[in-house]
């Protein structure tokens, strides 16, 4: 009886960890959130997203850069990547909308 108390609360314990914890990113102590969307006909071309933009631009930034990596390597192999509107152009320059930054780009296939 108590082994099936000690596996049920294992469980329970592994279920509250949940996904969202793979997309957020810890940066000066607060944690963002990311999101990454591309098409399934062009794997490589992607929009990423990156927030609360209000709390930290960097820490937004990285949020969303992280997801890119991440996807990048899934579906290409590669963690290269082009970016149109990336985490080096300067804070002025940043696409923010809803308050998260918005980072687009392609993988590049390696």
């Amino acid at each position: 009886m108590k082994a099936t108390w000690v596996t049920g609360a294992v469980l329970l314990t592994l279920a509250a960890c949940g996904r969202g914890q793979l997309d957020t990113v810890t940066y000066d102590g607060a944690v963002f959130g990311g999101d990454l969307k591309s098409e399934r006909s062009d794997r490589a071309a992607f929009v990423a997203t990156g927030g609360p933009a209000s709390v930290s631009l960097e820490g937004a930034k990285q949020a969303a850069a992280y997801q890119v990596v991440q996807h990048c390597i899934a579906y290409l192999g590669s963690s290269d990547v082009v970016w149109v509107n990336g985490p080096d152009v300067a804070d002025t320059e940043l696409v923010i909308t809803d308050n998260e930054v918005v980072l687009t780009g392609r993988c590049i296939e390696p």
